[in-house]
């Protein structure tokens, strides 16, 4: 759907926590009138940031649960405006991710706590106005995809009818739909790359790639979440959200021994296990 992620965002957070204690001496009156205060309680190597085991709840949570989202910002306000990143920069917001699942009452309740609007939240709400304001003044803006590479004219659709005039709107445009385009991939080919693949003595050391069921193949850190995979040929491939990311399977005959992550260059590499 921990406690820090690793550069690119793609190594899976783990949970980290110790105990801090602040300690403050006030002078209450004169030099013998001396008072002790001590606060003590729970703190972890990401303070004063938020807790990042909280922010993949909400935004998770954000494409199905009103009741989970409530329950959370009521906790955490600032939790509204979260943002997680679900591996190689494929950042999403609570309110992108409502946004393009059409969960019109989550997406009202974010923004009512301080979540921020934008063009693919308008789409799917169905505010013409503000879509056509946007398109106009900023020409091109219609084809930059959202979370996960999905694109705005999907998010218009995600509202059904109340974003009808949306819909249509942008399907006029005739370039407000455009998706990633994956090479094909055979079952035979797909079987070539399916494996786990180590790149540490860590127990989350690790990465699975198996078959998917929108994308040829699907890849997970032990623990974490699977990234769909998008086939460019030759052995490559690219996550959700970052088609400028390189995955690149290393054959040894008939299968993989070595899969590398580029972006662009080489930054880490897993072998075979």
């Amino acid at each position: 759907m921990p406690d820090t992620l690793s550069r690119r965002g793609f190594l899976i957070v783990t949970p980290a926590a110790g105990l801090g204690v602040i300690a403050a001496n006030s002078v209450l009156a004169g030099e013998s009138d001396r008072a002790t205060c001590a606060v003590s309680g729970p703190t972890s190597s990401h303070f004063p940031a938020q807790d990042p085991a909280l922010v993949k709840e909400v935004v998770g949570l954000s494409h199905r649960s009103l009741e989970g989202v409530r329950k959370l910002v009521e906790r955490q306000p600032t939790l509204a405006k979260a943002a997680w990143d679900w591996g190689f920069g494929d950042w999403e917001t609570a309110l992108g991710a409502a946004s393009h699942t059409g969960q019109r009452e989550i997406a009202l309740y974010l923004i009512e706590h301080g979540a921020r609007p934008d063009i693919f939240t308008f789409a799917m709400l169905g505010n013409l106005e503000a879509v056509k304001a946007m398109v106009t003044g900023s020409p091109g803006i219609q084809r930059l995809p959202g979370p996960h590479g999905i694109p705005l004219l999907a998010h218009a659709e995600a509202g059904d009818e109340a974003a009808k005039p949306v819909f249509d709107y942008l399907s006029s445009l005739g370039d407000a739909g455009i998706r990633y385009q994956p090479s094909p991939l055979s079952e035979e080919e797909v079987a070539r790359y399916i494996g786990v693949y180590s790149f540490g003595t860590g127990a989350t050391d690790r990465v699975e790639v198996k078959a998917g069921k929108k994308t040829p193949l699907t890849l997970e850190r032990a623990g974490g979440s699977a990234l769909n995979l998008f086939y460019k040929g030759n052995g490559e491939f690219h996550p959700p959200g970052a088609p400028a990311v390189r995955i690149r399977f290393v054959m040894e005959g008939e299968r993989a021994a070595r899969v590398e992550f580029l972006d662009p260059d080489l930054y880490l590499a897993a072998t075979r296990q």
